[in-house]
């Protein structure tokens, strides 16, 4: 299994490889942006190897406390933390989560300190507006993060398949 030194390299060798896909699919500078973004995100933060004390676990300095419950709830290597697409979406869902509970405490604080209260109403209303308005933004954060950990799948793959290979099959024992 490659280690998290290794991973930080393959991902950003492979960012210029990134960089010329998504302009001459997305032809929009900004957009290519955002999926490098997402790219590098999704190779040092938001990681598959999260579910493990990682060097991309490590990175979230005082706030990896919030990585435990979804470390203690899966198991390395599988297809939840490590499953291409699947993997991605849980840890996306998993830092929403988070993020939306940040986002109740700011919305109270906010409601105790003005006159005027937001709704929840309102506030999911301008969710599903930024949503709907800025769509090929979010698609192309999504793409990166899932590139970014599918850098990672790949060279694990890669690394246990050559590992594989050239070992003699264990004798059995009489």
């Amino acid at each position: 299994m490659s280690s998290g030194r290794t991973h930080d390299r393959i991902t950003l060798w492979a960012l210029p490889l990134v960089v010329l896909v998504a302009f001459r699919l997305t032809l929009s500078g900004w957009l290519t942006t955002v999926v490098c973004l997402g790219f590098l995100l999704g190779g040092w933060m938001l990681g598959p190897d999260l579910d493990i004390h990682s060097v991309q676990y490590k990175r979230w300095g005082w706030l990896r406390w919030i990585w435990l419950p979804y470390r203690g709830s899966m198991r390395h290597r599988s297809p939840w933390s490590h499953g291409p697409i699947v993997g991605t979406a849980v840890r996306v869902l998993y830092v929403s989560l988070w993020l939306g509970l940040g986002g109740i405490v700011v919305v109270d604080l906010l409601n105790s300190t003005q006159r005027t209260a937001l709704t929840w109403g309102e506030l999911v209303d301008g969710l599903g507006w930024a949503l709907l308005t800025y769509w090929p933004w979010w698609l192309a954060l999504v793409a990166g993060l899932e590139l970014g950990a599918l850098s990672h799948y790949v060279t694990d793959w890669l690394s246990s398949a050559s590992k594989g290979k050239g070992r003699r099959p264990k004798k059995r024992r009489r």
